[in-house]
């Protein structure tokens, strides 16, 4: 693997010596990139030394005339340790003063960060923000410690240990395969329920975590059938598209692409009632009040209880309360083998760039996943899925 290791200016820039040394014990190739501010802890020949590559301190050393562009194509993995408190505030914020930020924004594979810094600078809102911003962007981050610092304070703020560091390199740019010759089918997004030819009611889903499973699923080798109501994102490259806009119609595509599906994945927010029958023409408004009665529809989760067959059924429950055991209540009632559970609200959920979910498993386990990206959280729910089917087929002699 190809990676960049960008060292920006704080004084545990020396301790990316070692995370160096153990990435290139590992067969990886290294490529260190310095700040200016970096250079006035460790000096450049140090990482020369270690790498058997001349390190890179500025944009005009190289030999092509765009040399950023050159060096970010042909690696694999950008990691940045340490990650100080003013680099992440130019990645967050798109500023290109330096070679390592040019890199950073001309670079399009994972990126892994490790702050590290003064206790009070970690904790500060605006550094907070900022790596919230980046989290959102879908890049890992490598906690720092807590412990004694250099300033003399005690507390968040150590650069994590250069193994643990490694460790994420080594996660995020491994190329996935574990879904290879599987078909995964995901519904997304909201419906769209009519209430005359002009109106409906519908929900507050993005779809936004369906399709980062199906972007998940996609990039460890699944073939993606992902059924859509309505959005305002694009599908991501290499799935299926079939949109829909009713509850009834999503439930007829489900069922016509059910049948080569080894992983059903029931991520939309599906309408719980509708109009049974809309009016031909747009309803006036007038002084007098309306009733409109609803009707139940299709329920698509249990449907495929029914019939899941030896099919890993994973559904969604998104909930104001009760996060815990309203999942495990869906999880007996709908007969899935998973329920993800997300409580809504605030600046979680519907809408969000992230989430924070529970899961509940057919075995009984309950396992909870912290705050963090939707693709991150894709990829987490694509790791217990098979690890739950691994378990459910050994206790089945299978």
């Amino acid at each position: 693997m190809k990676i960049i290791l960008g060292v920006s200016g704080g004084i545990a820039a020396y301790k990316a010596a070692e995370l160096a040394r153990l990435l290139m014990q590992q067969g990886h190739e290294v490529q260190a990139v310095m700040t200016d501010a970096a250079r006035e802890f460790v000096q450049p020949l140090t990482f020369s030394a270690l790498t058997g590559r001349k390190t890179l301190t500025n944009m005009f050393e190289v030999e092509h005339a765009i040399g950023h562009i050159s060096v970010a194509q042909e690696s694999d993995v950008l990691v940045i340790a340490p990650a100080t408190a003013d680099l992440m505030a130019k990645l967050a914020h798109g500023l290109a003063g330096d070679f390592l930020s040019t890199i950073y924004l001309a670079f399009t594979g994972p990126v892994v960060l490790a702050p590290a810094m003064n206790v009070n600078m970690w904790n500060h809102p605006a550094t907070q923000a900022n790596l919230e911003t980046l989290r959102r962007r879908g890049h890992h981050i490598v906690e720092p410690e807590s412990g004694y610092l250099a300033c003399g304070m005690t507390g968040p703020g150590r650069l994590a240990n250069p193994e643990t560091i490694a460790a994420a390199v080594a996660r995020a740019g491994a190329k996935r395969t574990d879904l290879e010759g599987e078909t995964v089918l995901i519904t997304a997004g909201p419906t769209q329920e009519p209430l005359d030819p002009v109106r409906y009611i519908s929900n507050r889903s993005s779809g936004k975590m369906g399709y980062a499973l199906a972007e998940a699923a996609v990039s460890r080798g699944a073939r993606v059938i992902l059924i859509s109501g309505p959005v305002s994102i694009p599908a991501p490259r290499g799935v299926e598209l079939v949109p829909v806009q009713t509850a009834v119609e999503m439930r007829d595509k489900v069922f016509e692409n059910l049948e080569p599906a080894g992983i059903v994945i029931k991520a939309a927010a599906v309408a719980d009632f509708h109009l049974s029958k809309v009016p031909d023409q747009k309803v006036k408004k007038t002084a007098a009040r309306i009733t409109l009665e609803f009707d139940p529809t299709p329920d698509i989760l249990a449907e495929l209880g029914r019939q899941k067959g030896d099919r890993l059924l994973i559904g969604f429950a998104a909930e104001t309360q009760n996060l815990e055991r309203e999942a495990r209540r869906k999880l007996e009632t709908k007969n899935c083998d998973m329920i993800v559970g997300n409580l809504v609200g605030g600046d979680l959920g519907f809408g969000s760039e992230d989430n924070e979910v529970a899961l509940a498993l057919r075995t009984g386990e309950v396992i909870s996943l912290p705050r963090a990206s939707k693709r991150e959280i894709a990829d987490r729910i694509f790791d217990e899925a098979l690890k739950l089917r691994f378990a459910l087929q050994a206790a089945h002699g299978r």
